[in-house]
């Protein structure tokens, strides 16, 4: 019974996505590096941190995580308050997700603009509005709201937002991925000794506060915690694309996620809430499939002892799955993943991984078996976030299950260090305030 009323709740949620499928995402892994280290800015970058204080009084400054070159730790650094501007909000923040896709740029396997702030999938208390800022956005995120911020921060203006792909939001990728500033073409981030600007990847979300686009944030009920929350922005928001937007998953799907991280395990919940007849986990650690039978695996295949593919060929009747989803980033994966689906079927590629990697694909039965090989680097904030929000308010997502370790603020580099050793088993969240 408590299975057909959770199915109902999800229906309802979805409300009947579009139907159309997004082929061509651009992701940081697809990008030229060589492109992305042309766009980034100098250390000489003309910013100004003249009035980047909290105008209401208050605190003038806030600690923040720095990442300053690849493989050096994080270090505390003290930072001017920073201050929003037009349809900006000044959040609070109380915790931020442990992503790999951060690793990748901490291990200098991801060009970005340094130094900067990591962080991108938060929770916080919103602070104050940026001058000149809608009313709108105002009255539905009042001083004192909790909300839950997106990875994915639509401007809400260009071509593709325009159309309700905010996935694709242009600014986002050319101002934010590419140099990481907002989309004035600065950031709001100056370091309290000297004033210097610091870039922003996303919002920030490793300080003590940060900035957020309206349009990347939505409300969080009060009967969600902050910390478990806070992989509701990037780790279940990325599992809600592939499955809804990439995928258009539909009830008796049979489904395969390879890699059984923190986006991986959220997959499985995903596919479990949607009604999926078949779930396959896939990875190399007894540990995490053990951990991925919990959050709604139906069968686990351990690619280190068996050949994955033939056993997923094998669970399905010898035909593959309907839909497979590669959460690594690497060749050997994303390989793995176009060659269990069934004829017909579509490779979901969610992961990102060293910038210089390339996949390799049949193109003959790709061509002659309709495999459909779909990008996908998150959801859609202002549609998507409410719903995952909602997926998680009615226990359709279970967020303690997928949430395994707690750090404070002050170890954020020790849990870095523990994602690359591979002893994080699904998310872990930082506790910032």
């Amino acid at each position: 019974m408590a299975s057909i009323i959770r199915k109902s709740i999800v229906k309802r949620i979805i409300a009947n996505p579009s139907s159309l499928i997004c082929r061509s995402i651009f992701t940081d892994s697809s990008i030229n590096p060589a492109l992305i280290s042309s766009s980034l800015p100098s250390s000489s970058a003309s910013f100004s941190s003249s009035s980047y204080n909290v105008s209401g009084g208050g605190a003038s400054y806030m600690r923040g995580m720095m990442f300053t070159k690849p493989n050096q730790p994080l270090v505390i650094e003290d930072f001017l308050m920073p201050r929003p501007k037009a349809n900006e909000v000044l959040v609070k923040t109380k915790a931020c997700g442990v992503c790999h896709t951060d690793l990748h740029v901490i291990k200098g396997e991801l060009p970005f603009a340094s130094p900067c702030i990591l962080g991108h999938e938060i929770t916080g208390e919103v602070v104050e509005h940026g001058p000149l800022t809608d009313s709108k956005i105002i009255k539905r995120y009042p001083v004192g709201s909790h909300v839950v911020g997106a990875f994915i921060m639509p401007c809400g203006n260009c071509s593709f937002c325009s159309k309700g792909q905010d996935d694709l939001c242009e600014d986002f990728f050319a101002y934010n991925r590419l140099k990481g500033t907002l989309y004035d073409g600065e950031t709001r981030l100056f370091l309290r000794s000297n004033g210097k600007p610091v870039y922003m990847y996303s919002m920030g979300g490793l300080a003590e506060y940060c900035v957020v686009p309206a349009h990347g944030l939505t409300v969080l009920p009060d009967s969600l915690p902050y910390t478990e929350s806070a992989i509701l922005g990037c780790a279940v928001f990325t599992a809600y694309g592939a499955m809804v937007h990439a995928a258009q998953m539909r009830g008796g799907d049979t489904v395969a996620v390879i890699g059984i991280g923190g986006v991986g395990s959220s997959c499985l919940q995903i596919a479990r809430a949607f009604g999926a007849s078949t779930t396959i986990a896939v990875d190399v650690s007894d540990e995490k499939l053990e951990k991925a039978k919990a959050v709604g695996a139906t069968h686990t295949v351990n690619a280190q002892k068996e050949d994955a593919v033939e056993k997923i060929k094998e669970i399905t009747g010898g035909v593959g799955v309907d839909i497979a989803i590669e959460a690594l980033g690497k060749p050997q994966t994303f390989q793995q993943c176009t060659q269990s689906v069934r004829d017909g079927g579509k490779a979901v590629m969610i992961g990102i991984g060293d910038s210089r990697a390339r996949g390799e694909v049949d193109i003959n039965r790709l061509v002659r078996r309709q495999v459909k090989i779909i990008g996908s680097y998150g959801a859609r904030a202002r549609q998507d976030l409410p719903k995952i929000v909602k997926l998680a308010e009615t226990g359709a997502f279970n967020l303690s299950s997928a949430v395994s370790k707690i750090y404070d603020f002050e170890d954020a580099d020790k849990a870095y260090q523990h994602l690359s050793q591979g002893t994080i088993i699904g998310r872990a969240v930082i506790n910032i305030a």
